[in-house]
């Protein structure tokens, strides 16, 4: 899982630029044709994980703000133990966006802030187990690499599948999974990919970085 501070620091660095960070980080992972040939599949289920984890990256910055906004609005400071490093410049905007968000106050933002934390640990977490089923970091998966993968999932794997039914397969998981917070069998899949022989890489580390922040 992916601790909340860490999630609070790399997302300060990112929410300035919220509206294209996807894209650059796309064009930067994968550059070329976007869905050019072989890597069609590892480039579109990496994608649409990315998708969603723009999208919880923004709701977790949002109820963190909010928090930091009712702890200033008190005039208590946040708790160190929640390593919020940043504070956002208090703003009208601010201030209408967390009393629509949470009416109850800090109460409410503190839980949402601990769902859309564990949420992005969700979608982050599957992101990287997409990373290491490319075992040889080269944004391709092989036959044999989706092959494990597919059972990695418990999907049923037929190479005679044309490309789209495969993407599809790839993502209904993903979206079950995540909307069902099932860590439990995301992390089962990593189990049986190390028990395979693969490994998070440097390079996988990267991308990952890359996507937080």
């Amino acid at each position: 899982m992916f601790s909340l501070s860490t999630i609070a620091r790399r997302i300060e660095a990112s929410l300035s630029a919220t509206g294209i960070l996807l894209t650059l980080m796309m064009c930067s992972l994968f550059p070329g044709e976007l869905l050019g040939g072989d890597n069609a599949i590892f480039q579109q289920f990496t994608q649409h994980i990315g998708r969603q984890i723009h999208k919880d990256k923004l709701a977790f910055a949002q109820a963190n703000s909010c928090v930091v906004w009712f702890y200033q609005r008190k005039k208590i400071p946040p708790p160190t133990a929640q390593g919020i490093a940043w504070i956002p410049t208090p703003s009208s905007q601010v201030k209408t966006d967390c009393l629509r968000s949470y009416p109850r106050g800090i109460d409410d933002a503190r839980a949402d802030l601990a769902k859309t934390q564990t949420i992005l640990s969700v979608s982050l977490t599957f992101y990287q187990f997409a990373l290491v089923a490319d075992r040889n970091d080269d944004a391709i998966y092989s036959p044999a690499e989706l092959q494990d993968l597919f059972r990695s999932l418990s999907l049923p794997y037929y190479d005679e599948d044309p490309t789209p039914t495969q993407v599809t397969a790839l993502t209904d998981r993903f979206d079950s999974l995540y909307h069902k917070r099932n860590m439990d069998a995301l992390m089962q899949g990593m189990s049986d990919l190390h028990e395979r022989g693969y490994r998070v890489t440097p390079s996988d580390r990267v991308a990952l970085d890359r996507v937080m922040g």
